[in-house]
């Protein structure tokens, strides 16, 4: 009796056929003939690749705030806005929530003061961030000119406002650059036990650039991978005749297409998840870590245990050649509407000191010369009231005019603050920063030309940037 490839597939047992076949079936086929591209097929693979210079940074680890954290009230001060509270904004305002909207001014309740030998200032709800200022830089700049949230993250990971389908900027880097690591996921998602963030899956899509390229998701609590060992009844030499085998199967299947270069693609990424069994479970085991270096994340506290492990893994993939490693929070955490007073200290609570731990560690460790952290959300708040009736249920509505965020390492200058939002907080208005333009930067970092790095679709030129405006931020880097 003969058995077809998908038939033998589905009948594995040890989960890697499963994983093989399902990866085959979603894997789109990205094939374009322009007059200006070789009729040749593209070969995608995770294969290491030049970069178009020299590269700053080889990782980079991204602590996305989904909701959009208020600047007014942790990185941006402004006088004037808490001098005029109560009073109207004389302004226009573009309000995402009109039945609740105000235009009274809303100053902040909490005190700022410089930090570091920069001097930089911060919230009293960000100590631990604080304690970091001389290796960041904060850019208080950021604008996507859009309120909302999906429309804002999209632009931020994908290129273009609102525009499904489009690649993770990880996905890029993929693209362009391939694997650090042969032993696991080069580009690494890590959600939150609550929940998956505002906008799903689609955080982490490879849009048009093939599968190969999309994010890898850990589960969220033990065990993180699984299927990871195999059954006891065929571990070791069993298992290994197994994959021996299917990897022969692969490869005659292979050989019956000519120039079916995605095919050799996603074979390697079934081997990848045979070398993983070993490399992952040594990643992911944090027991491994100095009673230090636990305390250092929080994981000693009920409130920051589970945000400082996944700072912890991350630091521990991208020591072990993960190229990108992002970290998601459940929903919209930093969307405060109302209840700001209450909501807001709760998740600085949860991520203050992991994220700060993140940057002295790779810091100490000699790591944070080329691995880039991020921290920021899509969007920012407005510096007026959203009124929700009694005054301590009041929060703030949308603002993506302008925001802030901060980057560490890798290349990026640390101890300043960059650019700056009008008097109250509203809109970006000196040295203004797009999603774009930190694309572009990125992507310099890593040794890429946003531009050059093409990748073609039905007869189209993609690039990360959609060949909108942007600039490499020079006056941030080291």
């Amino acid at each position: 009796m003969t058995i077809s490839r998908r038939n033998f597939l589905q009948q594995q047992g040890m989960g890697l056929g499963a994983v093989a076949l399902s990866c085959l079936m979603q894997q789109e086929q990205a094939q374009a003939n322009p007059k200006n591209v070789p009729k040749t097929p593209p070969v995608f693979d995770l294969k290491p690749k030049l970069p178009h210079h020299e590269p700053r940074a080889k990782a980079m680890i991204s602590l996305f705030q989904h909701g959009g954290p208020s600047h007014m009230d942790l990185t941006d001060p402004k006088p004037q806005l808490t001098k005029f509270d109560g009073t109207d904004y004389t302004q226009e305002v573009g309000f995402s929530f009109v039945n609740e909207a105000s235009k009274k001014l809303m100053g902040t309740k909490w005190k700022f003061s410089k930090h570091g030998q920069c001097g930089t200032e911060l919230s009293e709800l960000l100590p631990e961030t604080a304690s970091i200022v001389d290796d960041i830089c904060l850019i208080r700049s950021m604008h996507t000119g859009a309120n909302g949230h999906e429309v804002s993250i999209r632009y931020f990971h994908g290129g273009v406002p609102g525009v499904l389908g489009r690649a993770h900027l990880a996905s890029w880097l993929l693209y362009g650059l391939g694997s650090a690591t042969n032993d696991l996921p080069a580009y690494m998602v890590l959600t939150d036990p609550a929940g998956h963030p505002v906008d799903g899956v689609n955080n982490w899509s490879s849009g048009f650039l093939p599968a190969l390229y999309q994010g890898t998701v850990l589960r969220a609590k033990e065990p993180r991978i699984l299927n990871l060992d195999a059954p006891a009844h065929l571990a070791g030499t069993p298992q290994q005749q197994n994959l021996a085998f299917l990897q022969q199967l692969n490869r005659i299947h292979a050989a019956r297409f000519e120039n079916a270069n995605e095919l050799e693609a996603r074979i390697a990424s079934y081997e990848l998840a045979a070398r993983m069994q070993t490399a992952a479970t040594d990643a992911l085991d944090i027991s491994q870590e100095t009673r230090t270096t636990h305390e250092l994340y929080g994981l000693n506290d009920d409130a920051t245990r589970e945000y400082g492990t996944r700072c912890l893994i991350a630091r521990r993939l991208v020591e072990r050649g993960v190229r990108f490693v992002q970290l998601f929070l459940n929903g919209q955490p930093w969307d405060n509407h109302s209840n700001i007073g209450t909501n807001l200290p709760n998740v600085c609570r949860k991520t203050d000191k992991p994220a700060a731990a993140l940057v002295k560690d790779l810091k100490q460790r000699g790591m944070l010369d080329e691995v880039i952290v991020h921290w920021g959300g899509e969007i920012g708040r407005l510096p007026v009231t959203q009124n929700q009736g009694a005054p301590e249920k009041h929060g703030r509505d949308h603002n993506g005019q302008g925001f802030s965020i901060w980057m560490a390492g890798g290349g990026i200058k640390g101890g300043m603050t960059f650019g700056a939002t009008d008097d109250f907080g509203h809109r970006a208005v000196e040295d203004v920063v797009t999603p774009n333009d930190y694309q572009a930067t990125l992507m310099h970092l890593f040794g890429l030309q946003s531009n050059d790095l093409i990748f073609h679709q039905n007869g189209i030129q993609q690039t990360i940037t959609a060949d909108r405006p942007a600039r490499v931020v020079q006056e941030i880097l080291s």
